[in-house]
């Protein structure tokens, strides 16, 4: 009898596993098709003219915020979202290295270069400060900073991992400099006739100085295809150098941790901060991106391939947005942004700035 009572309870046990399985898969396909939905839905937003110069990454965050302030999220889809916002936001970074084509940045010279390397210091160091001196968390300021400087969304989302930020602050920092590269883009165009820049120094201007891959071919483009093509390769020169920034900030975070360990050591309990330190901070995505990109210089893949897994990649991180928006409450998003959006904003004027003057003082206007 206390056999078969075992035998049957067992049975339960096993029922109730399945149900478990079955419901989790069912929220991961739910959660993986909302976001799914809104990416194409930002996809095709992004084709509209105005709404095209945001991009498809940042309409995917504010249709999930939109969504989310509207209707709400369901329970059983949170397993979903969270795969699209953690593991997918990888995947999309990994398969982005595939725009990068190293012979095409060392082939447009070392000025370019030097440009690219100078704006970025330069604008990681402004928008941090800025951001310490107006009391903004740690966290979020070396985001906004970071998407000011190297290549908006795709950076913020690729430094996020490497110094802990959480989803909030992935969120309002990605939507601030997405906000202010459309400002800036809008301003480019109508400032161009009155820059005194040749076609070819108003794209170099506007590929090292504008915040996303989106806005730079939206302000170069009117303008003509030398200046676009300018454009891009100082902007693609600006995400090369996005590897070694997302590394560096990662050691830096790392040595904080391992000093503040130091510091409360004599606290025998907080053996997270212990473990935390001990962690090496090289993520595997950031080495995927470093590979696909050598894929890309060597010519491995066949160019639709590679057009139509750059396809893939923004779908991906779309995805990884969207599943970001769904997480936002618009209360925290307003709370946490206007700090933000300012420092981001007077980094931005700064560069723009910065920009301009290298361009004559380098012989490129």
């Amino acid at each position: 009898m206390h056999i078969h009572l075992f035998e049957r309870v067992h049975k339960l046990e096993r029922v109730r596993n399945r149900g478990r399985a079955k419901t989790g898969l069912h929220g991961l396909a739910v959660g993986l098709l909302l976001t799914l939905a809104l990416a194409i839905g930002a996809k095709y937003l992004a084709v509209l003219p105005l709404l095209g110069v945001m991009g498809q990454l940042v309409l995917a965050i504010l249709l999930g915020i939109i969504l989310r302030a509207a209707a709400g999220v369901p329970e059983r889809a949170a397993p979903g979202i969270q795969f699209s916002a953690k593991k997918l936001l990888r995947a999309g970074i990994i398969l982005l290295g595939l725009r990068l084509n190293i012979t095409d940045i060392i082939q447009a010279g070392p000025k370019v270069l030097a440009i690219a390397v100078i704006h970025i210091v330069f604008t990681l160091i402004t928008v941090y400060l800025l951001g310490k001196a107006m009391n903004i968390d740690r966290r979020l300021g070396i985001l906004t900073a970071c998407g000011t400087a190297i290549c908006g969304a795709a950076a913020v989302a690729a430094v996020a991992p490497q110094i802990k930020a959480d989803d909030n602050e992935i969120a309002v920092s990605a939507a601030t400099v997405a906000v202010l590269g459309t400002i800036f883009t809008m301003v480019y165009i109508a400032a161009y006739p009155l820059l005194g820049l040749s076609e070819a120094g108003y794209g170099i201007f506007a590929g090292a100085t504008l915040h996303e891959v989106a806005h730079v071919l939206a302000a170069s483009a009117p303008v003509g295809q030398q200046a676009a093509d300018l454009a891009v390769i100082v902007k693609l020169s600006r995400v090369a150098l996005l590897a070694p920034v997302a590394l560096g900030l990662g050691l830096w975070e790392n040595r904080r941790l391992r000093k503040q360990t130091a510091e409360e050591r004599k606290d025998s309990r907080n053996s997270d901060v212990k473990s935390t330190s001990r962690s090496f901070p090289v993520p595997w995505f950031i080495g995927g991106f470093l590979v696909m990109s050598g894929v890309n210089t060597l010519g491995f893949l066949p160019g639709k391939l590679t057009a139509d897994l750059l396809v893939l990649a923004y779908l991906l991180l779309a995805m990884a947005m969207a599943g970001l928006g769904l997480g936002i409450d618009l209360t925290t998003f307003g709370r946490l942004g206007r700090k933000p959006f300012a420092a981001g904003l007077a980094g931005s004027m700064l560069l723009s700035l910065l920009g301009y003057v290298l361009i004559h003082v380098m012989g490129l206007k």
